[in-house]
This record gives structure tokens, C-alpha cells and sequence, in this order.
């Protein structure tokens, strides 16, 4: 049970926004004491005083009290609200931003320029030096002697800071003006030490920048989150982030030994260190596309082969599917062409369900058990498409049984999202996303195979609901 008692109004307040997985049953049983939210999804049982301050959560401030930020801070960090932080302590002087780049000047360096910002551009040893075309005295230019890849050149730039904090902004990536406040606000919260912007595709011409604008595996979507493994936004690029310079160097930096996955395995260690990690969209940034297809196939490629050396550092962190176990027999199931079992299966653990939720109205039990089995079906077809098609591939070949749920994993998500869509698009997009998914899956599998590390393949099966009270 969660619970606080109810302080007076006049402190300051918290301004707070929810997840859009939010619910809040208000009848009988729950009686308005219980909230339904988060990634992964949990379940809160409140107090009578802590059903009163999320009442108020629920308008966008609380009072910034011992008591109630203690009760804040555990919906924070299951996923369930946001902070809208409005000021920080930092500004524009107490950060340097680290630009690495190889062979081409950084898409930004203008846009700094003009904000005034220290500035590092790590050249990683190019065979053309990285020149200014005049002097700018914030601006400092440090050569590498060989060539380390993105983590090497992002590390060099890291000790080269004096500020407080580091940005960390690829070559390729174009900035828009007053990108940097929004993120710095964050900072007022000493457990965040790291903030990320949305990246997404930039504008450009031809088919490959036009999906880059709808599929980018950078845009991570238009919702704020929590960064951790296991959750919606389980990881952020590094293509454009904030973070403490102490915490980043006390976990010393970037692995060098990644060329790809770096960025990820930071937010990871930073998470698992109980540092808080912020994603924040309202501040867009732009990533360059790929300007061809044998490029573009190659990035997804190096993509999905950073998933096993990921999964050795992080057992449990990539597994392909996380899902209730009774979801999984069911859809199992129905693959084998057993539909009345089943349904009978789904039906079961829909009243098993509401057995256990005794404070959630029967409706709402319905509900969240029918969407977990749909959810569940969309990520299994997902897993298929993305990682494990090779598998059904040659299951399709040898056992015709499995030629119409491979078929299906194929175009019944791709037919949703047009008619969800009202439009054509996603149907259009079909070939390149086909393309997109079996270039990543056979870079997992590839880096399966050289790291004997099957964490990527192997499927994670979950009871729900987690607990969210204590």
C-alpha cells in the first residue's frame, strides 16, 4: 500500500505530466485507490492520502514535500509520470559539447557557434584533418593518432571537459536553435545524469530518407520516458545526448572495445548505477540518413550484430520478447492450429486475472488481459520478423503448416497500422521494412554466432501485474 498524508498547499509544487498508459479505475472496488501505469506496466495500490496526492498528480503539480516527492518519486521511476522540470542550475557556460567525427566537419558546429558554446571536435584520425575556416576561440580541435571509432573519439573529447556537463553530438546530426535548454532543465534533479532529445530523420529526398523519416531505429517516438532496459524507451543514441561529466568518467566513459552498442551499454551502466536517465521529445534534433541502400543495409546489419556483445554485458537486457507466459501458450496455440484451446487459455487467465485484481472493476480486468494478448501477438510477430526469421524461414520451406503464420506475422501488423493510419503508407513501406528487419536479424545472428552469446534469440516470459506499492 502506498501511502502519504496529505500536506498543506502552499509549498512548492512539482509539475508532473502522465504516461499515456495511465488508468485510474474510479468505481467500485477500487473506489479511486488504485492506478494502472508505467513501462513495464505495474499496479498501485494507494492509500486514502495517497489516492488525494495523485488526484492532484493527475491536475499537473503536487506540493515538493518530503512525503509526497517520496510517493512522486516511485511513480517517476516506474515509467507511470514525467517530471516538467522549468528551470535548472545549469546554463549554456556549464557545458562543452564533444563532437566526434571522422572525415567530414560536424552538421552542428554552426549552430553552436552561434549559441556560444565550448566546443570539442575530436577528429579520429581522418585522412583529411579537420579544419575551421576561421578561428574560433571556443572552439578546441583535438587529432587523434589512430583511428578507436566513435566510443575512442567520444572518450578523448571527455577528457578534455572542464564543465560540469558533456553534450556528445554526432557529425551527422543538425541541431535546432534552443535545443539545449529544455534538456539542461532536467538537471535540477541531483539522480538524473542523463538527458536525451528525440533524434529524428532528417528531411531530405528519395525513398530511403522519406522511411528514415517514418522508421528511424533513432526516433524513439513523441512520448517522454524513463530510459532503462525493459521499458518502452529502453535505450537513447548517443547521436545527441546531455550527462554529468563525473558520472560518465566514474564509469569510465565509453567502451572503447564497442564500435557499435556503445551508447547503449552507457545508459545501461549509468541505469544499473541508480543514476536516473531522461528521454525528452520536445526537443527534436536531425540524423542524416544513409544515401544508399548498400549503406543503409550495412548500418542495420552493424546494428543488430551489437545486440550479443550488449547481452554478455547486460544478461536478460535483449531478449527479443518479454510477455506473460499464459500469452505465450496461448498464441502457441493458435499456431498450431488449435484456436478453441486457445481461446479457452486466453478466457482462463482473463478470470485468473480478475481473481487476483479483486480492487479492479471486472471490466477493467477484461480489458487489460484482452490487450496484454493482443500486445502479445504483435510482439511475437515482431520477434519473427526481426530476429528470429531465419528460423521460420526454413520452417516455412520444410513444414507447410508454418507458411500462413509467417504470412501473417507479415501483413496482419502492416494492415493494422494502414487502417489505423488511414492511410497507404505503411503498405507502401512494406519492402523496405522487410528489408530493414532481416538486415538486423542477420546481424544478430552474426554476432550470436561470433560471441556464442544467445542472449538475443532467447524470449523472456513474465508474469503480470509488477507491484508497484509498498
Amino acid at each position: 500500500m502506498v501511502g502519504v498524508t496529505p500536506p498543506p498547499g502552499d509549498e512548492p509544487s512539482v509539475r508532473v505530466r502522465l504516461d499515456s498508459t495511465w488508468r485510474r479505475p474510479p468505481a467500485e472496488p477500487a473506489d479511486g485507490r488504485v492506478v494502472i501505469a508505467g513501462s513495464p506496466l505495474r499496479l498501485f495500490r494507494l492509500s486514502t492520502g495517497g489516492a488525494h496526492v495523485i488526484a492532484q498528480a493527475e491536475q499537473g503539480s503536487v506540493p515538493n514535500t518530503p512525503s509526497i516527492r517520496s510517493l512522486i518519486d516511485r511513480f517517476i521511476d516506474a515509467g507511470a509520470l514525467h517530471p516538467i522540470p522549468s528551470r535548472g542550475p545549469y546554463g549554456p557556460a556549464d557545458v562543452t559539447v564533444v563532437l566526434p567525427t571522422f572525415q567530414r566537419m560536424p552538421a552542428a558546429i554552426g549552430t553552436l557557434a552561434l549559441a556560444g558554446l565550448r566546443t570539442i571536435i575530436v577528429d579520429d584520425a581522418g585522412a583529411t584533418p579537420v579544419e575551421l575556416a576561421g578561428e574560433q576561440e571556443l572552439v578546441t580541435i583535438v587529432r587523434r593518432s589512430e583511428n578507436g571509432g566513435p566510443a575512442a573519439a567520444r572518450n578523448t573529447g571527455l577528457d578534455q571537459v572542464t564543465t560540469p556537463l558533456v553534450a556528445f553530438v554526432d557529425a551527422d546530426v543538425h541541431l535546432p536553435t534552443g535545443w539545449l535548454a529544455p534538456l539542461l532543465a532536467h538537471f535540477a534533479d541531483e539522480r538524473v545524469a542523463l538527458v536525451a532529445p528525440r533524434v529524428a530523420g532528417a528531411p531530405g529526398q528519395g525513398t530511403l530518407a522519406g522511411y528514415e523519416q517514418r522508421h528511424s531505429p533513432l526516433d524513439l517516438g513523441d512520448q517522454p520516458a524513463r530510459i532503462a532496459a525493459g521499458t518502452r524507451v529502453s535505450y537513447v543514441p548517443a547521436a545527441a545526448l546531455v550527462g554529468r561529466t563525473e558520472a560518465f568518467r566514474s564509469l569510465g566513459g565509453f567502451d572503447e572495445a564497442m564500435r557499435l552498442g556503445e551508447d547503449v551499454d552507457l545508459v545501461w551502466r549509468l541505469t544499473d548505477a541508480g543514476h536516473r536517465c531522461r528521454y525528452e521529445p520536445a526537443v527534436v534534433v536531425h540524423h542524416e540518413s544513409r544515401d544508399s541502400l548498400g549503406g543503409w543495409l550495412r548500418q542495420r546489419f552493424g546494428y543488430g550484430r551489437s545486440a550479443a556483445p550488449l547481452a554478455r554485458r547486460h544478461p536478460g537486457a535483449l531478449t527479443p520478447l518479454r510477455m506473460s507466459g499464459w500469452s505465450a501458450l496461448a498464441w502457441g496455440l493458435l499456431l498450431l492450429r488449435r484456436p478453441l484451446l486457445a481461446v479457452g487459455v486466453a478466457a482462463g487467465t482473463t478470470v485468473a486475472l480478475q481473481r487476483k485484481l479483486t480492487d479492479v472493476p471486472p471490466r477493467e480486468s477484461i480489458r487489460l488481459a484482452a490487450r496484454g494478448h493482443l500486445a502479445a501477438g504483435r510482439q511475437f510477430a515482431q520477434a519473427t520478423l526481426r530476429v528470429w526469421w531465419p528460423v521460420a524461414l526454413v520452417a516455412a520451406v520444410f513444414v507447410r503448416r508454418a507458411r500462413l503464420p509467417l504470412l501473417a506475422a507479415f501483413t496482419v501488423p502492416t494492415l493494422i497500422d494502414s487502417i489505423h493510419e488511414r492511410s497507404l503508407q505503411p503498405v507502401i513501406d512494406a519492402p523496405l521494412a522487410v528489408a530493414d528487419q532481416a538486415a538486423y536479424g542477420a546481424g544478430v545472428w552474426a554476432g550470436v554466432i561470433a560471441e556464442r552469446e544467445p542472449g538475443p534469440l532467447v524470449p523472456d516470459f513474465r508474469s503480470w501485474p509488477t507491484r508497484g506499492g509498498g
